[in-house]
């Protein structure tokens, strides 16, 4: 059961909605600022277990990126080389692609993973030390090319990873990787955006955008966002 007001408020959303649709672009802005604060009375308040599932999604998808993150040139990384601190370094990739290992030399870094890098590292200190181990991690990713990245997973047709293009929608997007797949569950999408020091997320939901054509969280998509669409618990 909704508190007091909710009701109130439920009627102030959709006449947002109204707002929202027929207004131009400033009033539109003000209209989904001022929803935002009224929506919590419509929806029921999230349960501490799902913001604790919500917060391991989160950590899953940075190190889902890291792991496939292709180092680029202007890379800052950090070469460990475990009981050798004296191998280990902070490096940039050079606009040649290569960085300066010690021991080693010149390594081509630009296009390869992180554990990739550390075992090409590896192998070239094998002539120096017995069994190096040897962990490469990505200090401060500034290439180009991956921060202009969008990607979306998860239940869709075809997962995709492609260069930002200005003008998309999450909508486009969608229709891009082929559409949802059966077992989507379409208003449980999320969008993973990182805004300055900070990885924002919003919900999405495409049940309603393609269903209903509620265009409410069609967000325009910005460099580097992530959309992830989760599948149904049965």
């Amino acid at each position: 059961m909704f508190h007091s007001g909710t009701a109130v408020r439920c009627r102030l959303y959709h006449l947002i909605i109204r707002i929202y649709e027929g207004r131009e672009r400033a009033t539109k802005t003000f209209a989904v600022a001022f929803l935002l604060t009224l929506v919590t009375g419509c929806v029921a308040t999230p349960s501490p277990n799902s913001i604790m599932d919500s917060n391991k999604t989160i950590d899953q998808t940075k190190e889902g990126l890291m792991a496939e993150y292709r180092i680029g040139v202007g890379d800052s990384l950090k070469v460990s080389v475990w009981r050798n601190p004296d191998l280990s370094a902070n490096v940039v990739v050079l606009p040649s692609g290569d960085i300066t290992v010690p021991l080693v030399g010149d390594v081509k870094a630009a296009g390869e993973t992180t554990e990739s890098l550390a075992e090409e590292i590896s192998e070239g200190l094998n002539s120096f030390i017995r069994q190096p181990s040897v962990t490469v991690s990505v200090l401060d990713a500034i290439s180009a090319e991956y921060l202009r990245r969008i990607r979306i997973t998860g239940a869709v047709n075809s997962p995709l990873s492609i260069p930002y293009r200005r003008g998309l929608t999450v909508l486009d997007f969608v229709l891009q990787a082929g559409g949802l797949t059966p077992f989507a569950n379409a208003n449980r999408a999320l969008l993973y955006r990182q805004e300055k020091d900070e990885l924002k997320v919003y919900p999405v939901f495409l049940e309603d955008i393609l269903s209903r054509g509620d265009l409410s969280t069609n967000y325009p998509l910005l460099p580097s966002d992530i959309i992830t669409v989760p599948e149904k618990s049965f």
